[in-house]
């Protein structure tokens, strides 16, 4: 019987994801960088394009501490207040989704992915704004397109 409760148990256990996959309104940016490396280039990479790293967050550091060694994992929330201030002209409720988030995932194999919802993926659910806030997230898409093309070199 404690050989079934410890066998149920583990199945219990959260299984740690594999690489990040395509899916629809994700941009998926496999590279050969650790993980630090591509983190680092993320923050330059936003910076370089006119935009604020509003938060960062990521369980790995304190995983670490707790004795849990996990892959890398880190989420840098990016935005400014040019966005912001038309965002909220359009939609108030939008305005929850800021800051949009990149997420720097370390792979099986050691190397990093920079993948995020795309800025139209993300505010495509608010209606007020009619034609301006899809426009402002089509500026958004491209802004963090050019993110992830410096960050990713």
């Amino acid at each position: 019987m404690k050989h079934l409760v410890f066998f149920f148990g583990l199945l219990a256990l959260p299984a740690l994801a594999a690489d990040i996959e395509p899916r629809p309104g994700w941009a998926v940016h496999p590279t050969t960088k650790t993980h630090d490396a591509l983190v680092a280039d993320t923050i330059a990479a936003v910076k370089a394009n006119g935009m604020a790293v509003v938060t960062q967050a990521g369980p790995t550091k304190a995983a670490a501490a707790r004795g849990i060694t996990i892959p890398g994992n880190r989420v840098i929330g990016v935005f400014n207040n040019d966005y912001a201030v038309r965002v909220l002209e359009q939609s108030v409720p939008a305005m929850i989704e800021a800051p949009i988030r990149l997420y720097v995932t370390e792979n099986e194999d050691g190397t990093a992915t920079l993948s995020y919802k795309t800025p139209s993926l993300v505010f495509a659910p608010y209606t007020e704004g009619a034609d301006a806030l899809p426009a402002i997230a089509a500026e958004l898409d491209a802004k963090f397109a050019a993110i992830a093309d410096l960050a990713v070199k």
